[in-house]
């Protein structure tokens, strides 16, 4: 058998280039809490929580216990053919912690498949066949994912799909809140004069922060209006709370953080610590709009998926992990603008709970600079913390530690951060 350390020089011949590039692609041989372990023999502290999906922190003891119990009496559905307890626990528990009357579930394995049911439980309830989406949000690379994805051109390159969706421009992340909401009111006006008439779009599906598109936390009233113009026309509105979900923003959902009930909503990443698992989420009354057979799934809602999805709440529940979300993420923003203030590289700071972009920019032109991010990411690696990048250019750092993170190891990652950004101005400096 080969050696670990042999196998990672194989990397480029054993993975497909689009799963194995991707940054840092750091070689670990386990993880424990906000901690990698590199095989490299070193400590890292995680703030990317595997891309917001380890929010009970890596391997929390609870979570790897029912995993197990769960793995001695069921491995695999599927559900419909067979029923199991562990996925009618984890729907009743949902239940209780879902905004509104979303309170029915068809279970998936990922974030796309998620939204990819979302999409088409909104076209079988509403018998429209658009959708509008905005600008600088993701929902995934499936084909039905991918047509209302718009935060990198790349994504859709060659692969155009054949749904035909619309877009209308996000929130602008600088803004002053009225400006925002004239905006809104007047890209839908136009939409709808020019491109679509209300009658025929099915849903609207956002991000309620955005998220690979760069971070960006819209103002309340904008969510809110975005709500009464689909109400106005009898359009459905849709969540995707993929990466917002299970206590990431401060609430369990963000619909709670910003007041806003979606009439259906996509849930995965940290629902189940890393085991795949998603959900398309409605009423009983949408849900019973998608007939039989119209939809279907051999993995999704697996046992031992759902074991952990169970687990996964109590923790959150247990350990106080939403109020921990909104006081440290609290804290990590002033303490990330008091850096904003002694280094001019960094454009902006905003965020909300534990979901924070850092925004770097030439201090000269004033444009994102995705090169400069990329060069502190990697001297961040090397002086112990993991950070992960964001936004059309790249020019956005996404802190989103587990949500088990201490003061301490906040302190602890942003002083390794701005010992990166300090060591990458010198390097600058040098080559002038």
């Amino acid at each position: 058998m080969e050696s670990w350390g042999q196998l990672v020089e194989d990397i480029s011949e054993l993975l497909a280039p689009s799963m194995a590039k991707d940054h840092p692609n750091l070689p670990v041989i386990k993880a424990e809490g906000c901690y990698y372990y590199g095989l490299d023999g070193r400590k890292y502290l995680d703030f990317t929580s595997g891309i917001a999906t380890e929010n009970v922190g890596h391997c929390h003891p609870k979570v790897v216990s029912a995993i197990k119990r769960g793995a001695d009496s069921l491995m695999h559905g599927p559900s419909g053919v067979i029923i199991y307890e562990s996925i009618l626990k984890l729907a009743k528990v949902l239940q209780n912690e879902l905004p509104g009357n979303l309170d029915c579930f068809f279970f998936s394995n990922s974030g796309s498949e998620a939204i990819e049911g979302a999409i088409k439980l909104a076209k079988h309830a509403t018998k429209r066949p658009y959708v509008v989406s905005f600008t600088g949000c993701f929902h995934g690379r499936t084909i039905g994912a991918l047509s209302v994805s718009t935060s990198k051109s790349k994504y859709r390159k060659f692969l155009q799909p054949n749904w035909l969706t619309y877009q209308v421009p996000y929130q602008d992340k600088f803004a002053d809140e009225a400006e925002a909401l004239t905006k809104l009111e007047m890209d839908f006006e136009s939409l709808f004069a020019h491109q679509v008439t209300p009658e025929e779009v099915a849903c609207v599906i956002l991000e309620p922060v955005l998220g690979e598109g760069g971070y960006v936390v819209p103002y309340k009233s904008w969510l809110q209006r975005v709500r009464e113009i689909c109400s106005r026309h009898g359009i459905l509105l849709i969540f995707d709370e993929v990466q917002t979900g299970f206590g990431r923003t401060g609430e369990m959902f963000a619909a709670q953080t910003f007041g806003v009930h979606p009439d259906i909503m996509a849930i995965a990443k940290a629902i189940a610590s890393g085991v795949p698992l998603s959900a398309t989420v409605a009423s009983k009354e949408l849900m019973q709009k998608w007939p039989l057979g119209s939809h279907g799934t051999t993995f999704g809602g697996n046992p031992l998926a759902c074991e952990a999805g169970l687990a996964s709440l109590e923790v959150i529940k247990e350990e106080n992990l939403l109020q921990n979300s909104k006081e440290l993420g609290k804290y990590a923003i002033t303490r990330l603008k008091e850096l904003q203030q002694k280094y001019t590289i960094i454009r902006d700071v905003r965020g909300i709970g534990l979901m924070i972009g850092i925004e770097f920019a030439d201090p000269i032109t004033g444009e994102p600079d995705g090169e400069a991010v990329k060069d502190i990411l990697d001297l961040a690696l090397e002086q112990g913390v993991l950070f992960y990048l964001c936004g059309n250019a790249g020019e956005v750092i996404r802190m989103i530690p587990p949500l088990i993170v201490t003061k301490e190891q906040i302190d602890e990652g942003l002083t390794m951060l701005e010992q990166a950004i300090q060591n990458y101005i010198n390097r600058n400096e040098e080559k002038k």
